[in-house]
């Protein structure tokens, strides 16, 4: 599952251990069609926040992304980069990506219309095509280089 459904989704407090309708609804707000938010999907997340150990570790990692604000360091990396984001993501909002496409020299952005936070959930089919035509192109680039060298 995606962190996402733990971090603004969820709000600043860890919600009330047994409140199912409070984590149904977070689990909808993820994303843009709530119908994407399943029973199973709900069930599983109802269960991560019901379980201390689990629960525990999703509090320490979402913490520990507020805390290790990444940004100044984004420049650093130029490897080819692919970001995939919902257009009407609640969680991370699309200036995020944004942002991050401007900070990474070498990153591609693709906003997914109709969608939330989980892009790969709520339209598989439209991530995958993105996703194989950008390593499509990584890969012939890596190999032309090769060529050349």
């Amino acid at each position: 599952g995606s962190s996402g459904l733990f971090e603004s989704a969820m709000g600043s407090t860890f919600p009330k251990r047994g409140n199912y309708e409070f984590i149904k609804k977070k689990t909808e707000d993820t994303f843009y069609d709530p119908k994407v938010a399943t029973k199973e999907l709900v069930d599983e997340v109802f269960d991560i926040v019901n379980d201390r150990n689990k629960g525990i570790r999703v509090i320490v990692t979402a913490k520990s992304a507020v805390r290790q604000n990444l940004r100044d360091k984004l420049h650093l990396i130029k490897a080819p980069t692919l970001l995939i984001w919902g257009r009407e993501d609640k969680v991370t909002p699309a200036f995020v990506a944004e942002e991050f496409h401007k900070l990474l020299e070498n990153s591609r952005l693709h906003f997914i219309e109709k969608c939330g936070h989980a892009p790969m959930m709520e339209h598989p089919d439209q991530f995958n095509e993105i996703l194989e035509s950008f390593l499509k192109e990584v890969s012939a680039a890596s190999e032309n280089k090769q060529v050349n060298t």
